[in-house]
């Protein structure tokens, strides 16, 4: 199975504006990452712009010849900017000013009017709408109940599991929650804390995964050993499961 990686360059914009000035660039990044063999760029174009911003977006949407994945609250600015630009796909998250990063998966059930009427905008401009929800098949029946294409399974608590019995319930709950999402027709992705050493025991135990993104781990490496190398590294370990 050929499973598609999505490299998130969020952290190279928020390097840029630790000095507030013009590099490094985020757009070039993308590049360099398409180049290595990423099969999608993703971004998160927050309410407050903290790392990503609309001109990032813009020169993305144009310049992107992958798969560009737009993660996006269901706020109206948001989506109106995201039925301007119209990405391949919008991966719907929740979002907190205040956190550091997502934390946690949008919860469907509460707000299945809102979710829906957005993923009808967005689907209107032929944008694929997955939701980032967390393993559970309430929230997964849910997504399904809204229209939505696809999901994207939360695996920050697989990642962040300290203990061997920890990883394996978390795998176990990753692996459930797999299963009812493809037995449902949606489209089946995740991602969250995935790392060069947790994402190949994932992709061993979970069946029919088709997308990850990966951001963190990948630019971290970027660093030490650049960005080719540490995507190309990735997409590695991807391929090596079949």
């Amino acid at each position: 199975m050929n499973r598609r990686l999505g490299v998130n360059v969020d952290h190279v914009a928020t390097l840029r504006q630790a000095r507030r000035t013009v590099e490094p660039d985020p757009v070039a990044a993308a590049l360099i990452a398409e180049l290595a063999g990423a099969d999608g760029i993703t971004v998160h174009l927050r309410e407050d712009r903290r790392h990503i911003n609309d001109r990032d977006v813009e020169i993305l949407r144009s310049t992107v010849r992958s798969r560009f994945n737009l993660e996006m609250s269901v706020s109206r600015g948001i989506v109106n900017i995201a039925c301007k630009i119209k990405p391949d796909q919008a991966t719907l998250v929740p979002e907190k000013r205040q956190e550091i990063t997502t934390e946690g998966g949008l919860d469907v059930l509460r707000q299945k009017q809102k979710i829906y009427s957005v993923i009808q905008r967005l689907q209107k401009k032929h944008i694929v709408v997955s939701l980032f929800i967390e393993p559970d098949k309430k929230q997964i029946q849910a997504a399904y109940d809204v229209g939505a294409d696809a999901v994207e399974l939360h695996t920050g608590k697989y990642a962040n599991a300290l203990s061997l019995k920890a990883i394996k319930q978390e795998l176990k709950r990753l692996k459930e929650a797999a299963i009812f999402t493809t037995s449902v027709g949606l489209g089946l992705n995740a991602g969250h804390g995935l790392t060069y050493i947790n994402t190949k025991p994932l992709l061993i135990e979970i069946p029919g995964l088709e997308e990850l993104n990966i951001g963190h781990s990948i630019m971290s490496r970027a660093v030490l050993v650049g960005m080719d190398k540490a995507v190309s590294q990735m997409k590695t370990i991807i391929d090596s499961v079949q």
